[in-house]
């Protein structure tokens, strides 16, 4: 049950673009995708000097964008394409996957800065499918930006990660129980991982090596050369800023204008990412029993009682399935990305407690695990899951994962232990050997980099904004910080809006230490 760094994928219409899979071939990729037909500048630095023409050379063919199945089309402003990018940067003449694109053009033509790239999070958050959904957010910025949206290397249309079908998702949720009491239950949960694992390697094949979030900020670079920009301009959200601030330590004569919201802690490993998030949400938890005139410690000590008893005895609901104590923390989860959820936590609990029902909790759980009416689930925890397995290289055991469980339970008794039993779960017996313990975020000569972190985030406390600001290094990191809650600040917290609005529009750097209240 790791906890997505990302909430915006959530209840994403999915926008089909063009067909995007490992390719040994031709780009296929025609005149009529570039600005005035004018070649890409190499900016120095780059990934792009290294690169074979055919892949610096391209030129996107922007088309219509396809409707989902049983969706809308985006309309015909936007238009969507794909560029090819080297499977391995190891050997950038050998194979190529194809990374999809969506692109709305600048409305003032005479004024326009420049492409600005989007990353919603996760990872495995699609940007094809988000971006178009959610542009009217950012209708100030399409004045003088071409919003560009894109499905990061191993993501739905760019050669998405898929590790298991419906029915064996399915089966896992009802027998797993991701807060194991016994020998038995430990067993079948790391056996679950290492399951989910090998159902990648088989199903992706040599691309779960290369699904690195250094290769999508390699895959970066070459799409802002493709699109004819000297300098990157980006806006990232969660796991976005981890992918901004890997681009920036890569690349930091390349930075242009870049904001990063809702900030991933640069400092942690994976039982520090554990804890963090165990504080997170439990502050997040705390917070809106407050709203309601309630104590949290007795708040929280309720919910608990509920997780437990549901450990013995899952509630029913209307569809006949099962709520278990799995699906009922994860129902939980959902609601603390965003204080407009709060009124379906006390609607969930207040089911749960009085009518003895789960039906709420587990439309909060099949929202938090993409599970549609019909049974079918997304792959976003897919690619999710690959792309963190394949970045780091800790491996931790059974045994790390129980002595971790008292010091988390004291933080949340809620959320602590399945975060805990998480460490080891999450990467149980992975086919490949991930990248590396920690990454780097510092930026030394990179412009001025905006992070926004939220003093009430659930998924990436406040506190991984500070040490993101001083990770990117003097200088670069300059720190945002909003009061208020919710995963994410720019477009709830007008005054966030509008700072990150005067630096992306007009170059206007605020103040390191700036505060703003939502």
């Amino acid at each position: 049950m790791r906890v997505r760094a990302g909430a915006w994928a959530a209840a994403a219409v999915l926008i089909a673009g063009p067909a995007a899979g490992c390719d040994d071939g031709d780009s296929g990729d025609g005149a009529g995708g570039g600005r005035g037909g004018a070649p890409a500048r190499t900016a120095p630095g780059s990934t792009t000097s290294a690169l074979p023409a055919a892949l610096t050379g391209q030129q996107p063919r922007w088309r219509g964008c396809e409707a989902p199945g049983g969706g809308e089309e985006p309309g015909a402003a936007w238009r969507c394409a794909a560029v090819k990018v080297p499977l391995d940067y190891g050997n950038p003449g050998g194979g190529t996957i194809s990374v999809a694109l969506v692109r709305k053009e600048a409305r003032d033509k005479d004024r326009r800065i420049g492409s600005l790239l989007f990353n919603f999070g996760g990872p495995g958050a699609s940007g094809v499918g988000i971006l178009p959904r959610t542009g009217g957010e950012y209708d100030a910025l399409n004045a003088r930006y071409d919003l560009v949206g894109f499905d990061p290397r191993g993501v739905e249309r760019s050669a998405g990660v898929v590790c298991r079908d419906d029915k064996e998702q399915a089966a896992a949720e009802r027998s797993v129980d991701l807060t194991p009491d016994t020998p038995a239950e430990e067993t079948a949960l790391i056996r679950d991982g290492a399951a989910f694992g090998a159902g990648c390697a088989t199903r992706a094949g040599r691309l779960i090596g290369h699904v690195t979030t250094s290769n999508t900020a390699r895959d970066l670079d070459l799409i802002r050369h493709v699109l004819g920009d000297d300098k990157l301009h980006y806006l990232g959200f969660s796991y976005g800023t981890q992918l901004g601030a890997t681009y920036a330590h890569l690349f930091p004569g390349n930075v242009g204008r870049v904001v990063l919201d809702a900030v991933v802690d640069p400092t942690t490993d994976t039982a520090g990412h554990a804890r963090n998030q165990t504080t997170g949400f439990q502050r997040a938890l705390n917070n809106y029993f407050r709203s309601r005139g309630e104590d949290p410690a007795a708040g929280t000590a309720r919910v608990a009682r509920l997780l437990e008893r549901l450990d013995r005895e899952p509630l029913p609901s209307s569809s006949g399935r099962k709520v278990t104590e799995s699906l009922a923390v994860t129902g939980v989860v959902q609601t603390l990305y965003s204080q407009s959820m709060w009124p379906l936590l006390t609607q969930a609990l207040g089911e749960a407690e009085e009518q003895g029902t789960g039906d709420t909790l587990l439309r909060l759980a099949d929202m938090y695990n993409n599970r549609d009416g019909s049974g079918h689930y997304g792959t976003q925890h897919h690619s999710q899951r690959a792309i963190s397995c394949a970045d780091s290289s800790e491996r931790p055991t059974v045994t790390d994962a129980e002595a971790l469980v008292p010091e988390l339970r004291r933080i949340s008794p809620v959320f602590g232990p399945f975060l805990a039993w998480d460490t080891a779960a999450w990467c149980a017996s992975w086919p490949v050997k991930g990248e590396a313990a920690a990454w780097d975020a510092s930026a030394p000569g990179a412009a001025p980099i905006l992070v926004v972190g939220t003093t009430g985030d659930s998924a990436t406390p406040y506190e991984g904004a500070k040490r993101m600001a001083d990770a990117l290094g003097e200088g670069v990191g300059v720190l945002v910080t909003n009061k208020g809650e919710g995963h994410g600040a720019y477009g709830t917290s007008a005054c966030v809006s509008r700072t990150v609005d005067a630096y992306l529009l007009e170059g206007e750097v605020p103040a390191n230490g700036t505060t703003c209240s939502s």
